[in-house]
């Protein structure tokens, strides 16, 4: 009876399309609430004005940092173990 390491596809990192959307998906909602910000700075009264001014001008910064953060390998090489022998191969054996 031979035991064979099983190959494990669950330690490869994302692939590069799917990397790059959820990217430009960070980026997308990070802008679209920039621009929010940049709006809201013209309606709202008060101190509200410096918070939403603040959002306005530190967002773009967060954007292009999210954006920049691809996958780099965070994934973890997971150890499925030894496989079994299948039972058409027992029955050759025998």
């Amino acid at each position: 009876m031979t035991h064979d390491i099983v190959q494990s596809a669950t330690a490869l990192p994302a692939s590069p399309v799917d990397d790059r959307k959820k990217r430009m998906k960070a980026y997308s909602t990070a802008m679209s609430i920039r621009m929010i910000c940049l709006i809201l700075v013209f309606f709202v009264p008060g101190y509200w004005k410096v918070v939403f001014g603040i959002g306005a001008v530190v967002l773009p910064y967060v954007a292009v940092v999210l954006a920049n953060v691809g996958a780099g390998g965070s994934s973890r090489p997971v150890n499925p173990g030894i496989s079994q022998q299948l039972a058409i191969e027992q029955q050759r054996q025998e």
